[in-house]
């Protein structure tokens, strides 16, 4: 793997948010082990991340994970991109706190058609294994389900947050949104794997995979949770039902445009999640605006470049960038 294990977990591990300290710290020590581990044996971690196909477009909310994806495979390690195209028609709860509406299989494979291409712009094609939970998951038996939830109570599952806040309004929860973090679960299970990555909001669901895994006689697996990126507006969390997102595959202008308009406030905020910058080039930005030496419009359009040219290319940023320029000086003008 080359690398020193030290080197790799600070950098895995970077910007990564539990919501408790103790886990945090106890998933780092799993995973400076598992590292350990592995390098004696000579073998690679086996990584995944799953991305339910609830809308057709992947957005920078969802390349949080995906760019630490591509860090895992940089340092050698086996890497999934996993699409959720059984857990889709469950609908996650984790992130809302109203019901996710169901969509048909056939909204589903549209969707999903064109994940695998849109995920080859961030991690390498060759080495990213490409899976579908349908494989599996239509497979398992009403037994099956009921062994699975043998292993957790209803209040476990009622102390979540968006859960106490649904039925404090008395909103109906949905028994069918309490399977979902036990098929997300046995998605770990059935690929054995070391590591998964999520959003912070989700980490209940990778913990059920830990459970689960020690159920069925594995190793419980390292999770490594993120925090949600915040959308264009500044406010709430990027998505393209409230239309405050950056799509990986909008036109470069676009893309550019979009992120000169976010509020100075969440610079930070994107510099950690969705950069390739390491976090000593994102400590001396940060070190530079606090002392004046930068203004945030000179950041911003260094973040607006860095992203075009993640999915665009060099001469794409570049072109993007002359062209708000110009469009900003004409609007300036007139």
């Amino acid at each position: 793997m080359g690398k020193r294990v030290d080197e790799q977990v600070a950098a895995l591990m970077h910007g990564s948010e539990f919501g408790d300290p103790q886990i945090k710290e106890m998933m780092t020590k799993e995973l400076r082990q598992r590292l350990l581990e592995a390098d004696a044996e000579g073998r690679p971690l086996r990584v995944y991340c799953g991305y339910d196909a609830t809308k057709p477009d992947l957005h920078l909310g969802h390349t949080v994970t995906m760019r630490r994806l591509r860090l895992f495979q940089e340092y050698g390690h086996d890497v999934t991109f996993l699409i959720g195209d059984f857990t889709t028609r469950i609908g996650d709860p984790s992130d809302k706190d109203t019901l996710r509406p169901m969509l048909s299989e056939d909204e589903i494979a549209e969707n999903a058609r064109t994940y695998a291409e849109q995920a080859a712009k961030i991690l390498i094609p060759e080495r990213t294994h490409v899976r579908y939970n349908s494989e599996w998951l239509s497979k398992l038996s009403f037994f099956d389900l009921i062994k699975m939830a043998d292993n957790f109570t209803v209040q476990q599952f009622l102390a979540r947050a968006n859960f106490q806040a649904r039925m404090a309004r008395n909103d109906p929860l949905w028994l069918h949104e309490f399977l979902y973090a036990l098929f997300q679960g046995y998605d770990a299970v059935y690929l054995q794997t070391d590591v998964q990555l999520g959003a912070t909001e989700q980490l209940f669901n990778l913990l059920a995979g830990r459970k689960l895994q020690e159920v069925f006689g594995q190793r419980p697996q390292v999770c490594i949770t993120f925090p949600i990126l915040v959308g264009t507006d500044g406010h709430m969390r990027m998505s393209k039902s409230t239309g405050n997102y950056i799509g990986i595959n909008e036109p470069p202008e676009v893309m550019y445009q979009k992120v000169m308009s976010i509020p100075d406030e969440v610079h930070g905020n994107y510099f950690n999640l969705v950069t390739r910058w390491t976090p000593d080039q994102i400590a001396q930005l940060e070190t530079d605006l606090a002392a004046g030496r930068l203004q945030p419009v000179e950041v911003k359009r260094k973040l607006a470049w860095e992203i075009v040219d993640c999915y665009h290319g060099r001469e794409a940023a570049d072109a993007a960038a002359r062209h708000f320029e110009e469009t900003w000086q004409t609007a300036t003008n007139s």
